[in-house]
């Protein structure tokens, strides 16, 4: 009676509680202390930024000819690119070139330095005409 004609919020519905839910990658286990983890990421993150957007296996590559220590496996490599996703670290994006697709991970763009940010924002300061109302005078 409910899925059957009637505007289609049945079918809104089944479509709704059809798809999984996303997983968390922030809670995900690297298998390694905090610290370790920490310090594997800095190495990892270094290597993908010198060397653009980057498949799987091209940053495995490159990772063990940078020596990259802490690293067990491929497996683990994943697992840490994952949670370098997690902590917003990287980003994946997919280009797809005719049929076949290429997931590539890069670095997330940097954001300017305090310095730079305060100097636009006091010569917008400056810009702006100083405003025209008159004040009441209170007796």
């Amino acid at each position: 009676m409910f899925l059957r004609g009637g505007g289609g919020v049945g079918m809104m519905l089944v479509r709704h509680f059809s798809k999984k839910r996303a997983e968390n990658v922030r809670k995900i286990n690297p298998k390694v202390t905090p610290q370790e983890a920490s310090s594997i990421a800095q190495n990892m993150y270094q290597v993908i930024k010198q060397n653009g957007p980057l498949t799987v296996s091209n940053t495995w590559n490159l990772l063990k000819d940078a020596g990259v220590s802490g690293l067990n496996s491929k497996t683990h490599m994943k697992l840490m690119l994952k949670w370098m996703r997690g902590r917003k670290m990287l980003k994946l994006f997919c280009n797809q070139v005719g049929s076949n697709k290429k997931f590539l991970h890069s670095t997330l763009p940097e954001e300017p330095s305090n310095g730079q940010s305060t100097n636009t924002l006091e010569v917008k300061l400056e810009t702006e005409k100083p405003s025209m109302k008159k004040k009441k005078l209170s007796r």
